[in-house]
């Protein structure tokens, strides 16, 4: 009994001897308190970003090293601008500014597509895309090259020549309230302003480029990018957008300050000559204001206005419609700013006023498709020197010098 009670006393005292081991590091995650031996099992907590919205957030992470890294849009002018993103993830988002195109005295509403709302970023581009050359195949002509602001948007060529100097058949039209047309080109091929800006850039006879080609050159042009961002929200620039924005553009070329505006508003007087033209204008002798008889100067409709004899070398609306009945048939154009957008005419024929007038008071020539409201074919307007004169006057107080001088 003795010597087992001395064994035990023995090993309690071989106990208390013994030192507890452990991490004994008071920073380590695992310190503990009782150790009196470090046995080298310490851990510490991991350092790094600690901020899960981080591009390079550590989820081991405890203690913030202050080096979070965030992606996300950079650009201070964008709606979503993070003040703290460092790398662009391309997310940013721009408001647009509508543009607001008001409506003139007297015209109707202009038609404005849902899907391409007017704005003040995307007039801007489209100018700016109007007058760039980079449209075409070798970058040598732009819209404007043949729709110059001042000569009404047109180009004073009887056919404009392309890039690779071939000669057009038809006259370059006018962009004057362009807004307003239901239809476009002289045999109204395409009904909208978008569809009419993607035919130059592809036609082997005017632009002679690719939509691809073009594509390349503007995502590859930085200025470009940012401008199409802020317009459309697009990280990716194509060819609908650039026509998107063409378009925007030309619905600004809105002309309705001329002479004859302000004479309607009760703001300027005409001459004697000008109102008997105006009275010779729209009445049954003069016989314009059948086709040219609202403030827009033109119908939205086609006429066969007894230029040619049949068979038609150009067949106009024909070759759209394939009717017979429409052979011969042009769109009207307006009338303003008509002064300055010679020659005249689908082919440019005429080269002044005074021989369009002309043409008119001979009546012109018949043919089986002529409209009816060329009634004096044969007979002719019979119009006096004066009348004629008269009737130029009052087409010359249609020009709105200001739509064709303005920045």
């Amino acid at each position: 009994m003795r010597k087992l009670i001395l064994i035990s006393l023995l090993f309690a005292i071989l106990y208390s001897c013994k030192k507890e081991e452990g991490c004994t590091d008071p920073v380590a995650t695992n310190f503990n308190s009782d150790a009196e031996i470090d046995d080298g099992s310490c851990n510490y907590p991991a350092e790094g970003c600690t901020d899960s919205t981080a591009s390079n957030y550590n989820p081991y992470a405890i203690l913030s090293t202050n080096t979070c890294e965030y992606i996300g849009c950079t650009d201070s002018t964008a709606d979503n601008y993070n003040i703290y993103a460092i790398y662009d993830d391309g997310s940013c988002e721009f408001s647009t500014t509508p543009y607001i195109i008001e409506t003139p005295f007297g015209f109707p509403n202009m038609i404005i597509p849902d899907n391409n709302p007017t704005t003040i970023e995307g007039v801007l581009l489209g100018e700016k895309l109007f007058h760039d050359k980079i449209l075409s195949g070798d970058e040598s002509q732009s819209c404007s090259s043949c729709h110059q602001k001042e000569l009404g948007f047109s180009d004073g060529n009887r056919f404009s020549a392309g890039i690779d100097g071939i000669i057009g058949s038809r006259n370059a039209s006018t962009l004057t309230n362009s807004g307003w047309n239901t239809s476009f080109n002289w045999d109204g091929s395409v009904s909208s302003l978008e569809e009419q800006a993607f035919e130059p850039v592809v036609n082997p006879i005017e632009m002679h480029n690719t939509w691809a080609n073009v594509e390349t050159k503007l995502n590859a042009n930085g200025e470009y990018l940012q401008l199409f961002k802020e317009a459309f929200n697009i990280n990716y620039i194509d060819s609908n957008h650039v026509v998107m924005a063409i378009a925007q553009f030309e619905r600004t070329l809105v002309s309705a300050n001329s002479k004859f505006d302000r004479y309607i508003e009760g703001n300027e007087q005409l001459s004697a000559s000008e109102l008997s033209g105006y009275a010779i204008f729209n009445s049954e002798k003069g016989d314009c204001f059948h086709c040219h008889g609202t403030q827009l100067f033109m119908d939205n409709d086609f006429h066969n206005n007894g230029l040619d004899h049949e068979p038609f070398l150009d067949i106009g609306l024909a070759s759209i419609t394939n009717n017979p009945a429409d052979n011969g048939k042009f769109k009207t154009p307006t009338l303003r700013n008509i002064e300055h957008t010679a020659p005249y005419m689908h082919d440019g024929r005429f080269s002044t006023l005074e021989e369009v007038v002309a043409h008119y008071n001979s009546g012109g020539i018949y043919s089986s498709t002529i409209d009816p409201n060329m009634k004096k074919v044969g007979i002719g307007l019979q119009l006096t020197e004066q009348e004629k004169a008269d009737l130029i006057a009052y087409l010359k107080t249609l020009t709105d010098s200001d739509f064709l001088e303005k920045k």
